[in-house]
């Protein structure tokens, strides 16, 4: 049951409806996914240990299959997706399930990744904590997630087009997590040496409209609550195409977009990890590191 403390944001079942809508073309639409793999591979190879039972959260058709690591890397490889439709596509061991309430014991995987679907999430703190509690003790989870710089010029473009011709202005894309808001949010949820950093793509399509019909194939169109409730008006849409065509458009008659992921690396905490010092346990002054003269607080 939802708690009555958290803000509903996200219309979960209009979303899960949408990624429904893109199952059947997301593999011609999922670049980003197979980027976010990308660097989840390059991290799990940096780690010298293997993942005997490993969950890929919010995996569309199942990202981490794909994933180049060697054979034993990891072992059993459960999928899931919050559309029945979406998952039915993979392949493996998988299951419909939403990540706001995961249906898994405490303490079940040694691996959770998580690529490009938590930003949909209402309760972002609430799904980190019931990651972590999946996770065994000294369990790593990798996640990413559309950060705030994410479709900057759509958003201007749609909401200039909106106040010109409609006289006022309704949420038509998604609110992102901000890269300096992630790490207190992995503490917060529990989570041992915490690592966040981000990855801005610019990627560049014919015009406007094209890009919003690749948002489409990814799943990726407007499911937020407040959103209005009737279609955008068409001469709208059409205004809103040749803003962002003055504003964002190429020499060659392209327009570039920005997506920005926000990549999170977590532990889940152990006795054996590393601890940071306690206050005053140094033995050496950082005055004498630096060879200069250490002044008192306030001088």
């Amino acid at each position: 049951m939802q708690q009555a403390s958290t803000m509903l944001i996200f219309d979960r079942k209009l979303h899960a409806q949408r990624r429904a809508r893109a199952a059947a073309g997301f593999a011609g639409h999922d670049f980003l996914v197979r980027r976010v793999v990308e660097e989840f591979s390059d991290r799990l190879m940096a780690v010298n240990r293997n993942f005997p039972l490993a969950l890929d959260l919010g995996s569309h058709l199942g990202a981490l299959i794909h994933a180049a690591l060697p054979a034993g890397k990891i072992g059993a490889l459960v999928a899931t997706d919050l559309s029945p439709a979406m998952i039915a596509r993979g392949s493996g061991s998988r299951l419909a399930a939403d990540e706001e309430h995961l249906p898994f014991r405490d303490q079940s995987f040694d691996l959770i990744a998580s690529a490009l679907s938590l930003h949909w999430t209402n309760d972002l703190p609430g799904a980190l904590v019931q990651i972590r509690r999946a996770l065994v003790p000294d369990g790593l989870f990798l996640g990413a997630v559309f950060g705030g710089d994410t479709l900057t010029e759509l958003r201007q473009s749609l909401a200039e087009a909106e106040i010109e011709l409609e006289g006022g202005l309704s949420p038509r894309v998604s609110p992102f997590v901000e890269l300096r808001d992630m790490g207190s949010l992995l503490q917060r949820a529990g989570f041992a040496l915490p690592v966040v950093d981000s990855d801005r793509i610019t990627v560049r399509y014919g015009n406007a409209l094209k890009l919003m019909s690749e948002l489409r194939g990814m799943g990726e169109t407007n499911a937020l609550i407040e959103r209005r409730r009737t279609p955008l008006r068409r001469g709208t849409l059409l205004r809103a195409a040749e803003i962002y065509q003055q504003k964002f458009g190429l020499p060659d008659g392209r327009v570039e977009v920005t997506f920005e992921v926000i990549f999170m690396t977590g532990w889940s905490p152990h006795e054996s990890q590393q601890k940071p010092l306690k206050p005053g346990s140094a033995r050496m002054r950082l005055a004498d590191a630096l060879r200069g003269d250490e002044n008192s607080k306030g001088d």
